[in-house]
This record gives C-alpha cells, sequence and structure tokens, in this order.
C-alpha cells in the first residue's frame, strides 16, 4: 500500500513539473486513472491538453496486455472508405478473453479531421482510432484518446511541405550510414533521455519526416534537420509533439 501511494504521489509530482500545478479535481481524476487502471504519466500513457485527461494508444495497448488481452480485431467500414479523398473508417473488436463476444469501436479519418503532419497518414490514424475507442470501451475508460482529438491548436505552424527535404544528387551523404553521424545520433538519444520520448515512435517520425523508407537512407543534413525540428518542438509544446508520435504504432507494441 505504501509503495503504491509512494508511485502515486511521483506520477503526480511528474504531472505538476510537465504541466504546471494541476488543479484540485485534476489531480483527483489522475489519482483515480493511476489507482484504478495502473496508468502512468512517466510511461507516457496519458496526457493533459488544456486541463483535461487524455489516454495515448500507447497506455492502452500496455493495459490490454497487463489485462492479457485474447485478442483485436481490425477490419475497414468499406461503405465509409472513399480513398480518392483519403477517407477511411475501420471497425476495431477487442476480445477480452477466449469467450468474449467482443466490444466494438469505430474510428474515421480523413484530411479535415487530422494534423497536416500526418496528411497521406490517415489510413494509420482511423485504424488507431478504431482501436483506441474499442479498448476504452472494453476496459471502461471514460477519457478519450489523444489520437481521437483532430489536430491540437498548439502545434507549431510548420507548412506541410517542410516535412520532406529533397534528396541531394551525390547519393545519401550520410558517411556512415549511422543516422547523419555519430555526433548527430548523440544529440537525438539526448532529447530522447531529456523528453522522455519514445525512440522507436521517434525513428517512425523522423523516417517520415525525411521522407524516406529506412532511416539510413536519410542524408546528414535530412538527419540535422530532424534534430533541430524534434528540439525546438520538444521546448515550445510537447504535448503537441507527443500527439504526432502517438500517431505512429508502436512496433514493439502492436501485437498486443
Amino acid at each position: 500500500m505504501k509503495k503504491q501511494l509512494k508511485n502515486t504521489a511521483s506520477e503526480v509530482k511528474l504531472a505538476n513539473s510537465l504541466w504546471g500545478p494541476l488543479s484540485e479535481s485534476g489531480a483527483a481524476s489522475l489519482t483515480q486513472l493511476i489507482e484504478s487502471l495502473s496508468l502512468r504519466v512517466s510511461l507516457g500513457d496519458l496526457l493533459c491538453l488544456d486541463g483535461h485527461w487524455y489516454v495515448t494508444h500507447a497506455g492502452l495497448i500496455r493495459l490490454a496486455r497487463r489485462s492479457r488481452c485474447h485478442g483485436i480485431r481490425v477490419q475497414p467500414a468499406r461503405e465509409f472508405c472513399d480513398p480518392s479523398v483519403q477517407r477511411w473508417a475501420f471497425r476495431a473488436t477487442v476480445y477480452k478473453s477466449k469467450t468474449c463476444r467482443g466490444f466494438v469501436g469505430y474510428g474515421d479519418a480523413d484530411p479535415s479531421n487530422v494534423s497536416y503532419l500526418v496528411h497521406g497518414a490517415e489510413m494509420r490514424v482511423a485504424e488507431t482510432r478504431a482501436v483506441n475507442r474499442a479498448l476504452r470501451k472494453a476496459y471502461g475508460i471514460g477519457i478519450c484518446s489523444v489520437e481521437e482529438i483532430g489536430a491540437l491548436a498548439g502545434q507549431p505552424a510548420l507548412r506541410p511541405e517542410s516535412k520532406k527535404l529533397p534528396q541531394p544528387a551525390n547519393g545519401n551523404g550520410n558517411g556512415n550510414g549511422n543516422y547523419g553521424g555519430p555526433m548527430v545520433r548523440d544529440r537525438l538519444c539526448q532529447l530522447i533521455r531529456q523528453h522522455r520520448l519514445d525512440a522507436t515512435l521517434v525513428k517512425s517520425y523522423a523516417t517520415d519526416f525525411c521522407g524516406v523508407k529506412s532511416l539510413r537512407e536519410a542524408t546528414r543534413e535530412q538527419v540535422e534537420n530532424f534534430v533541430t525540428h524534434l528540439a525546438d518542438w520538444a521546448v515550445k509544446d510537447r504535448n503537441a509533439l507527443l500527439c504526432q508520435l502517438n500517431s505512429y504504432p508502436s512496433q514493439k507494441e502492436g501485437a498486443a
């Protein structure tokens, strides 16, 4: 019991340091989420945006794994899909046990309800939203997931075309194919540790940002630009950055 109270106090303290002093109701809600569902701020399971708590996709997947979720089935809701305008919808069914009849959730995405930073990835966003809704139903989570909301007002004003940088004519230019060289890699690792980011999600974002299939194909200049962008965004609006990162599927947890 003492250990649980200590862990809860530590999580609340971390939340206060990340998002400023929590209101009495905000702290009470966080305590309830921690104690009843074992969600953790320190693991990126929860985000506080505009004074409201949101659960993340990673947090829901971890909860499903802890609860020994039997499986998740995802299917496209074809009658609501229109690939020509990047409109996608999915139906997800969560089976908590072998005998469970399933908890169903739907998710949709199109360019009008996602951040421009993930334009072109609407299908993945829709699938993630469907899984999140089904998991929230299955485990009785009343708060919304961060991936289900649209673009955040706090996101930096970057032009959509700035996501991808042109490849130079003389090859990939990254020297040893080591993510832009050891100094750039070390700075990226330092940013991940400093801002408590998920390394797998950062790598997925970096690959998308640089416009390559594998990060090893990126030039040194591309990786340096990404690291600069990541550092600037983490300082200006970490909440929006986490929302962006959580729009990418986690390779480690996607099989839950």
